[in-house]
């Protein structure tokens, strides 16, 4: 294995990490990336059990002092960028970050969004649900969203610090800190430090993924649920071990339709609830299942021309209205079509 393969695999380890923190190794991380922007050390450094409990404990300080991000972050990795760039030129500098970076970037950046988003949802800024925040709750999530902008990502700042591994001893203290944990808020007398979660459960497409419990859990009960990288509800996946045709065919949500279809298998799905391919074309297969004192209940299933991130092709079930005859007229009029008029230049 060559050395950048060697970085990379290290620091998706790192932004993968479960488990305790080594709280010495971080807080001397700390202590030396203060130094290095030429600051005091911190007065004292508090742990939290999440990122939900450190913007709590953050919004109730009253002697932390103004936050130094800038200096403890965001200027010295502008410098080091800035100092590597001029080294090796623009094409080094794509080659490297394009080796080293890169591969980490998007998985690594969605889940901290994935994790802002949770802590500003349970803080009232609306949730998944659609519903509207109130005017209290509206002005509590906003400030939340600002002391969630003065954190260091810690271990979720994998896919910028793989680019510079090894290569500035300016930026060691952020590494010591992602090493060893997660999420911190560095102020000018207080810096506060949260631990890493507990548990990382993920597809092999790398994306957040569980059916039995939270894909990604801290210790102090703050989590994130999904299926194949889909926010869900915490009640919706406890509920899945209960599914019988009858509820799948209830659910209002696509989506969580969807989610629940294949969790139950569409296999089993369409041989309990009584279904029969009434029509197959070149956009897919008609299925038709007969209720008792309901409408007929019709889905077309369709395959992603587009292949998933592993390779595989999702099949997809679309409920059309009963009167619908053919796949094809099923899928035109999923979008607003006449069968005649459907003809997709590229099918997606």
């Amino acid at each position: 294995m060559n050395e950048t393969a060697t970085t990379v695999d290290k620091w998706r380890a790192v932004a993968a990490a479960t488990g305790a923190a080594d709280r010495a190794a971080a807080e001397a991380g700390v202590r030396l990336a203060y130094a290095t922007a030429g600051l005091a050390a911190p007065e004292r450094i508090v742990w939290a059990a999440s990122p939900r409990a450190a913007v709590a404990l953050v919004r109730e300080l009253t002697d932390a002092g103004a936050s130094v991000r800038e200096e403890v972050r965001t200027r010295p990795w502008a410098e080091e960028r800035r100092r590597v760039h001029d080294e090796l030129g623009p094409r080094g500098w794509t080659a490297l970050w394009s080796s080293t970076g890169a591969p980490l970037w998007d998985s690594t950046r969605a889940l901290a969004d994935r994790i802002r988003a949770a802590v500003v949802d349970e803080a009232g800024g609306g949730g998944s649900d659609g519903g509207a925040a109130t005017d209290g709750a509206a002005e509590h999530a906003a400030a939340v969203r600002l002391v969630l902008l003065d954190a260091v990502l810690g271990q979720h700042d994998a896919a910028w610090l793989a680019a510079f591994d090894g290569r500035g001893e300016r930026l060691a203290g952020l590494t010591a800190v992602a090493e060893n944990a997660g999420w911190w808020w560095p102020y000018e007398k207080v810096a506060v430090v949260c631990e890493r979660p507990v548990e990382l459960h993920r597809d092999e497409a790398g994306r957040l993924d569980r059916g039995d419990g939270p894909a990604l859990a801290y210790g102090d009960g703050f989590a994130l649920h999904a299926w194949r990288g889909m926010a869900v509800p915490a009640e919706f996946l406890a509920g899945l071990g209960g599914l019988t045709p009858e509820r799948i065919r209830s659910e209002d949500n696509a989506e969580l339709r969807r989610v629940m279809l294949e969790f139950y298998g569409y296999e089993r799905y369409l041989a309990e609830s009584g279904a029969q391919p009434v029509a197959r074309d070149e956009t897919g297969v008609l299925w038709r299942i007969e209720l008792v004192d309901d409408e007929d209940v019709v889905m077309v299933e369709v395959v992603n021309a587009t292949p998933e991130p592993d390779g595989t092709f999702r099949t997809y079930w679309l409920r059309v209205p009963p009167r619908t005859r053919t796949a094809r007229e099923g899928v035109a009029w999923t979008f607003g079509l006449a069968e005649a008029a459907y003809e997709p230049l590229v099918q997606t």
